[in-house]
C-alpha cells in the first residue's frame, strides 16, 4: 500500500535532494523495491549455476531458476574500483581518486532513488572514506556499516566492529552478516508500506577465511590470525544462506512480487582459492585483469517481470547497473546525469534492446600492489591499450598475445572495434 504522503515527498525529493530545480518526474504507479547484494571477492565460478562444482548455492540457484542469469557481467579487479564504478555508473578515470575513498561531490544510485521517494540503506562494508554524514551525503538514510569508524582487517566477522547510527561499537560474539541480514530485515518491515532501497556489500567471502556460525569451532577461534582457506566452503555456504533469509524475509511481508533482487559480485576470487567447474580446475586472480579476476556473477529475480530461468549472454558491466535501477524504477535517464552504462532494464523485461557490443575496463589499482592496465573486450577477443591482443575462446588465462599479422579476419574485425573503443576514452581521457 502506497503511503498517503508519497507523492508529496516524492515531489519535494526531487526538486530538493537531486534536481535542484528540474522538470519533476513521472514515476510509475507502483515501483518495485529494489535490493542489491554485492557478494565480496567471489568469482563467476563459484556459484553452482554457473557451472561450479565445488560448492552448493541453493537460494542462488533458486532465484536464477525462477528469474535470471547473465553469463558475461564484469567487474574491475578489485574492490574500491568495482564499488565507485557500480555506484555512480561512471568508468574509473572519471572518479576514482585512491582506494578506499568516494568523492563526496558524486551522486550515487541511492541519491537518485532516494530522490524518487525511495527509502535507502546499506549494510556490509563500507570502504569509502567519510564517516556517518558521509554515507548519508551518498543517499542512505540508514546503515549499518562495517570499515567505515575503523579500516581493521580482522574484525568484519566474529565479534565484529560496526558503525550504525547509534555510534561505534564491537558485537562480542556475534557474526558480522548475522548484524547485517538482521538490519535489513528489520529495514524492510519497517518500510513495508513505502518503496525501498537496500544495498548489501557483504563482507562475505573476502579473506580472512574464518569459521562461520555453522561451523563447529566458531565459538573457540582466535579472531586475529586466524585466515585458513579450508574455511572457504562454509562461507560461500554461509552467504548464500544469508541470501535465503533475505528472500524469505520478503515472502513473510508480502513483499517478494512486488522486488527485485540482484545478485552479483564485486571481484574475482582470492588467488588462494581454487574451484572446479566440472574437469577445469579455476584459480580466482582478484587483482588481475584476466577472466578469472573480473567475470563475476549476476543473477535478477523480479516476479512477474522478469522470464523463468532465462539465460542470456548479453554482456554488462558495472556501469550499467545505475542506469539499470533506473529503469526499474521508473526514473528518466536524463535525471541521473553524467554515466557512462548502458541500461539493461529492457532485457529484464524481455522487451527487445540492443546489447552492448564491448566492455571497457580502465583500471588503476592507485597503490595496491597490482599492474594498471586499460583495455577493451567483446565476447571472445580482448584488446590492452599496450597493444596486447587475446582469443579468450582459446586462450582463458591471457598466455599468448597474437600478433596482428597472423590475425583471421574475424580477429582482425575485432581488433579494429575493440581499438575503436580505446581511442574513444583515450580521446577523453586526455
Amino acid at each position: 500500500m502506497k503511503h498517503p504522503l508519497y507523492n508529496i515527498c516524492t515531489l519535494f525529493c526531487l526538486l530538493i535532494l537531486f534536481f535542484s530545480g528540474g522538470p519533476p518526474l513521472q514515476l510509475p504507479d507502483n515501483p518495485p523495491n529494489i535490493i542489491l547484494i554485492l557478494a565480496d571477492d567471489l568469482g563467476y565460478e563459484t556459484i553452482a549455476c554457473n557451472g561450479g562444482t565445488s560448492y552448493r548455492t541453493p537460494n542462488l540457484d533458486r532465484l536464477a531458476a525462477t528469474g535470471m542469469r547473465f553469463t558475461h557481467c564484469y567487474a574491475t579487479p578489485l574492490c574500491t574500483p568495482s564499488r565507485v564504478q557500480l555506484m555512480t555508473g561512471k568508468y574509473n578515470f572519471r572518479n576514482y581518486e585512491k582506494f578506499g575513498y568516494l568523492n563526496p561531490e558524486e551522486k550515487t544510485f541511492a541519491n537518485l532513488l532516494q530522490a524518487a521517494g525511495y527509502k535507502t540503506a546499506i549494510a556490509g562494508k563500507w570502504q569509502l572514506g567519510g564517516d556517518a554524514a558521509t554515507v548519508k551525503n551518498f543517499g542512505f538514510d540508514e546503515f549499518c556499516l562495517w570499515q567505515l569508524s575503523a579500516g581493521d582487517f580482522w574484525y568484519r566477522y566474529k565479534d565484529p566492529k560496526i558503525t550504525t547510527s547509534a555510534g561505534y561499537r564491537q558485537y562480542e560474539g556475534q557474526y558480522g552478516p548475522d548484524i547485517f541480514t538482521d538490519f535489513i530485515l528489520q529495514f524492510m518491515e519497517r518500510h513495508r508500506n513505502e518503496r525501498f532501497f537496500v544495498y548489501y556489500p557483504m563482507c562475505l567471502v573476502h579473506d580472512p577465511f574464518q569459521p562461520t556460525p555453522a561451523t563447529e569451532v566458531f565459538g573457540r577461534y582466535t579472531v586475529q590470525g586466524t585466515d585458513d582457506t579450508t574455511y572457504f566452503h562454509p562461507m560461500v555456504a554461509y552467504m548464500d544462506k544469508l541470501v535465503g533469509k533475505i528472500t524469505t524475509g520478503l515472502e513473510r511481508l508480502n513483499l517478494r512480487d512486488n522486488t527485485i533482487l540482484i545478485f552479483t559480485g564485486d571481484n574475482g576470487t582470492s588467488p588462494k582459492v581454487f574451484s572446479r567447474m566440472g574437469n577445469r580446475i579455476v584459480q580466482g586472480d582478484k587483482g588481475n585483469t584476466t577472466e578469472a579476476g573480473t567475470h563475476v556473477p549476476l543473477i535478477v529475480n523480479w516476479p512477474g517481470n522478469t522470464l523463468r530461468g532465462t539465460v542470456l549472454k548479453d554482456l554488462i558491466d558495472f556501469t550499467d547497473f545505475l542506469p539499470a535501477m533506473a529503469g526499474v524504477a521508473g526514473v528518466p535517464l536524463t535525471a541521473a546525469g553524467t554515466f557512462d552504462g548502458q541500461s539493461f532494464y529492457g532485457q529484464l523485461t524481455g522487451k527487445k534492446t540492443t546489447p552492448r557490443k564491448w566492455i571497457f575496463c580502465d583500471y588503476d589499482p592507485k597503490g595496491r600492489d597490482f599492474t594498471p592496465q586499460r583495455y577493451a573486450q567483446d565476447h571472445r577477443w580482448k584488446l590492452y591499450a599496450i597493444g596486447k591482443f587475446y582469443d579468450l575462446q582459446n586462450d582463458r588465462l591471457e598466455k599468448h598475445p597474437l600478433p596482428q599479422s597472423k590475425l583471421t579476419r574475424d580477429g582482425q574485425r575485432a581488433y579494429r572495434k575493440l581499438q575503436t573503443v580505446l581511442e574513444k576514452y583515450d580521446n577523453q581521457l586526455n
